[in-house]
């Protein structure tokens, strides 16, 4: 069976998913086409059910439970891996004004756009581009500040720019979960059986790469671009661990907390009774 998914060309997603779709362990008679797309784009394509199974930003998943539902493994949660908030010309928030300061995010759907909304919902004037532009927009001045994610939170010192709040910690102190940056959904209308089968073959996929960690595969090293690899291993190190494995309780119920943060921005539709995991 031949299965559509989206995930993004950064370290974490390619290290999780390298070995499924390149033959490397059993797939239990499931295939995959892949498609890489930066994370925004991949939130976009889920909220018209375009894809079977995809990575999309958490942020998003209150308009998703129509066409998907989250499964336990592959996703990014953690704490100390949160969006931070920089500028160039700025060294506090307090600096900036709410009403006419310009902030560059990565996307509306992003989980950075709902995490920078709950921590200040005063500021309005907001830009969206892709991730990886961020940085450079800042320091050539098309915007007052940026939210950077991945792993433009290894780099952004080094190219002159100031952190102002790393919104991690902001979530991790108000609410004590870790943040839940990113999941893995698949379509609703599958059988719980075929759910269940997708949901272990992707958790066999990062069991594998964990077991061949000390050399980064291919695709991994493919896709990052111009990533150092000292930074791919960084990137990988902060975004994958257990809670990629299996979100657990204490997963589950910190994107609980953020589905009910997250109405704030994007409302859950009304008459909506959706079952949410896969169990």
């Amino acid at each position: 069976m031949k299965l559509s998914l989206g995930i993004s060309p950064c370290p974490n997603d390619t290290f999780i998913f390298d070995a499924m779709l390149h033959g490397k362990i059993d797939t239990e008679g499931l295939s995959f086409e892949y498609r890489l797309e930066d994370v925004e784009t991949l939130n976009r394509l889920a909220i018209t059910g375009e894809l079977d199974i995809t990575k999309v930003s958490c942020g998003a998943l209150p308009r998703l439970f129509v066409h998907y539902r989250i499964l336990d493994a592959g996703g990014a949660l953690g704490k100390g891996v949160g969006p931070l908030f920089i500028a160039k010309n700025f060294s506090s928030i307090s600096e900036l004004n709410p009403s006419t300061s310009s902030i560059i995010l990565p996307g509306s759907y992003t989980t950075a756009h709902l995490l920078f909304h709950l921590a200040h919902p005063d500021f309005i004037n907001k830009i969206f581009l892709p991730f990886d532009q961020i940085e450079d927009a800042v320091l050539n001045g098309k915007a007052d500040a940026g939210i950077i994610i991945h792993e433009n939170r290894f780099t952004y010192s080094e190219r002159g720019l100031n952190k102002l709040e790393d919104l991690g910690d902001t979530w991790e102190s108000n609410t004590g979960f870790p943040i839940p940056l990113g999941g893995i959904i698949a379509k609703r209308h599958f059988d719980i059986t075929l759910l269940r089968k997708i949901n272990r073959v992707i958790k066999r996929s990062l069991e594998y790469a964990f077991e061949h960690k000390s050399s980064l595969p291919d695709f991994v090293v493919k896709h990052a671009q111009t990533m150092k690899p000292e930074v791919m291993q960084q990137h990988i190190d902060l975004y994958v661990n257990e809670y990629s494995l299996e979100l657990g309780s204490k997963g589950r119920a910190a994107v609980w907390k953020l589905l009910e943060l997250a109405s704030t921005l994007h409302p859950i539709p009304q008459n909506s009774n959706f079952e949410v995991f896969v169990d």
